[in-house]
């Protein structure tokens, strides 16, 4: 398998990290799909990353589809549970998880590759006002439990894991760790285990 994807996307470190724990071979090529020579549209023909190329050549795309795939490879970390509605509450914090992702991201590039007069405040605050409202669900959510799920890592912790990391990496201005003091937690506690050391964004 080869994974095509950048440094600091949190949707390819969370699959990353998924192969880290599951313990995965797999080649890593770099990709920047703004830059003018990219040929991500070669493998993903919606221009996005992560992109899994199969040993048969064929693509799978979208970080939801290619995690739910990699834990069916090996028992190894097993991050999805079989009961259908645990498997439904993981997928449920990853869909928080990401779409907290989504808003930070479109914020982002309102401010980068926008000139900053035609930039929209009013976006720009929809869009931090569901981070802020995904951040508050998860530290609820998540109370004093030692993972997402109850007392089992799953990808419920990938996915929070890093969607937090990216929040520090690009918007540190978001002070998440003073005001979720439980989502600070688990953040440390799972920058301890080496899938996260390896995969920091930068």
């Amino acid at each position: 398998m080869k994974l095509i994807g950048s440094l600091a996307s949190p949707y390819v470190r969370k699959v990353r990290v998924v192969l880290a724990e599951k313990k995965l071979d797999y080649g890593f090529e770099l990709e920047n799909v703004w830059g003018a020579d990219t040929t991500i549209h070669h493998s993903n023909p919606l221009g996005k990353v992560p992109c899994l190329i199969m040993e048969d050549g064929s693509s799978m795309y979208d970080s939801r589809v290619i995690v739910e795939y990699l834990d069916t490879l090996t028992p190894v970390c097993k991050l999805f549970m079989p009961n259908a509605r645990d498997r439904a509450d993981i997928k449920v914090w990853e869909a928080l998880a990401d779409g907290v992702l989504d808003a930070a991201v479109l914020v982002r590039l309102e401010r980068t590759l926008r000139p900053e007069e035609q930039q929209s405040a009013a976006w720009i605050e929809r869009q931090m006002g569901k981070v802020h409202a995904g951040l508050a669900v998860m530290s609820a959510n998540l109370r004093e439990s030692p993972f997402c799920k109850g007392n089992h890592y799953t990808l419920a912790d990938v996915a929070v894991g890093c969607a937090l990391g990216w929040l520090s990496f690009r918007f540190p201005e978001i002070n998440w760790r003073a005001d979720y003091p439980n989502l600070a937690k688990l953040f440390d506690k799972l920058s301890e285990r080496p899938s996260f050391k390896d995969t920091v964004p930068q």
